[in-house]
């Protein structure tokens, strides 16, 4: 029988880093709601059939979620060497589940490589390294099933934001061709262990049938990063120094007096392809 998330926390003298981005999550209705609002939006029961990898797992609030819904296997990777110790205690609970603890910087470790498809990711994001991981695994989009994750609400107000806002922009190009993008749940402050200064959402991504190829998805990027790099400015102004990327404007009849934020997704990646 696992003590209760505040009892672990207690034994384990977790004070949550800040350095390391922790906010713990140790409501488990919560941590369950958000297991369970994933699987019902992929249409799935559990996690039976999946491998599942969690990001920054810490107390394990939201593992023993995930092991509830029965993965075929789980790999949590935690930088604290603190909450090693308890994925350890988590392990030897559930003997029924495949569980690997893998000690070290998710920035550094290839979950396409090191989990079996198919994969699914989970994790409430470290706050200081959320974009970089989400940026990298888009990347590897077709790689997985799902990616169930929180960030902070300004995040995913950057990765969710349609045209035309200020929350528009690079990562919600790249985000929105390469998944279909779901909220989940907004959780207020309280709900942390320590409370921060913001609220979180959770998103679910699922990646897109069609998901454009590494070359095209690497002149998007530059493409926005032209664009929006000097996003008040019109795209004649922003894209001059890469002509064939104004010639491509002109004969696709998106108009040079746009600004970044007034292309959709879309119009971006037109442009990219005929590059």
């Amino acid at each position: 029988m696992l003590p209760s998330l505040k009892e672990t926390v207690e034994k384990h003298g977790l004070l949550a880093a800040k350095a390391l981005g922790q906010n713990f999550l140790l409501d488990r209705n919560i941590t369950d709601k958000i297991v369970r609002l994933s699987l019902k939006k992929q249409g799935l029961d559990s996690f039976a059939g999946f491998h599942v990898a969690e990001i920054g797992p810490g107390p394990g609030g939201l593992t023993r979620a995930v092991t509830a819904a029965l993965p075929s296997s789980l790999t949590v990777v935690e930088m604290d060497a603190r909450c090693v110790a308890v994925m350890e205690e988590l392990k030897a609970a559930v003997p029924e589940i495949s569980f690997r603890i893998v000690h070290g910087d998710a920035l550094a470790f290839d979950f396409v490589k090191e989990i079996p498809a198919p994969r699914q990711l989970v994790g409430n994001l470290p706050y200081n390294v959320s974009v970089p991981l989400l940026t990298g695994w888009l990347h590897q989009a077709a790689a997985f099933r799902a990616m169930t994750l929180m960030f902070q609400k300004e995040v995913a107000d950057r990765i969710t934001a349609p045209t035309r806002c200020k929350d528009y922009g690079r990562l919600s190009v790249l985000a929105q061709l390469v998944c279909d993008i779901s909220r989940l749940a907004e959780l207020p402050p309280e709900c942390f262990t320590p409370a921060p200064k913001v609220r979180s959402t959770v998103l679910l991504f699922t990646p897109k049938k069609q998901i454009p190829s590494a070359d095209v998805l690497a002149k998007t990027e530059k493409l926005t990063a032209l664009a929006f790099g000097q996003r008040r400015k019109m795209l004649r102004q922003s894209l001059k120094s890469w002509p064939a990327a104004t010639a491509a404007c002109e004969r696709l009849e998106i108009s040079l007096t746009a600004r970044a934020e007034e292309l959709l997704p879309e119009d971006y990646l037109r442009l990219a392809a005929a590059l």
